[in-house]
């Protein structure tokens, strides 16, 4: 995928998790969502995939050089415990303030800026080791689509058509990323039907 892509499909589906923010009721955001996250939680663990690219821009690199958002997601796989991943998002949802949509607002704004002066391959010190951006916005929109489709299901409203995209391209990630995994046969299976989904969810 080449890199103009690459960024259209990360802007657009961070419009489209902002367009979900924006419908979240006021009384809502203290509901549960996902796992031990409230509505709260789950958007500030989402806008992680905005936040992230800003702070990881300007962080002092260090690590090994990633190739490749598949490379970032096999070598995270472990490395961080649940428990501090669900505490980091119901923080940085608290930080949100007293109007989330409008803070989520801002930053997809400063991100859209800041991604518009800044280089396909400026370096990233993302937690995997040193990434150039086209490398790195893939792995932030897989965040964005998937925590996306948990909010619009805790909402019960479709997501948004601006998410579609970034859907896609998760979908493929997700492929290549569970053909180096042990358990490829079995994603696989799952996949066609045969396991573990209801029976009118397969890809063929």
């Amino acid at each position: 995928m080449d890199a103009r892509r690459v960024r259209a499909i990360y802007l657009s589906a961070a419009q489209g998790f902002l367009e979900l923010v924006e419908q979240v009721p006021g009384t809502a955001w203290a509901i549960p969502a996902l796992g031990v996250w409230d509505v709260r939680g789950l958007t500030g663990h989402a806008s992680r995939a905005l936040t992230t690219v800003e702070s990881y821009l300007g962080a002092p690199q260090t690590g090994k050089r990633v190739d490749g958002p598949v490379e970032y997601y096999l070598a995270i796989r472990g490395s961080t415990t649940p428990e501090s991943i669900a505490q980091r998002g119901r923080e940085t949802g608290d930080a949100l303030g007293t109007d989330p949509a409008g803070a989520v607002r801002e930053i997809v704004e400063r991100l859209t800026a800041l991604l518009g002066n800044t280089p396909d391959d400026a370096l990233v010190a993302s937690p995997a080791g040193t990434m150039v951006l086209v490398d790195y916005l893939p792995t932030r929109t897989f965040e964005l689509a998937v925590h996306g489709l948990d909010l619009a299901r805790v909402l019960g409203v479709e997501p948004p058509s601006s998410l579609m995209p970034g859907v896609a391209a998760s979908l493929e990630l997700a492929g290549a990323i569970g053909a180096r995994l042990p358990t490829a046969p079995e994603l696989l299976l799952l996949l066609t039907g045969r396991s573990g989904l209801p029976g009118n969810l397969s890809v063929v």
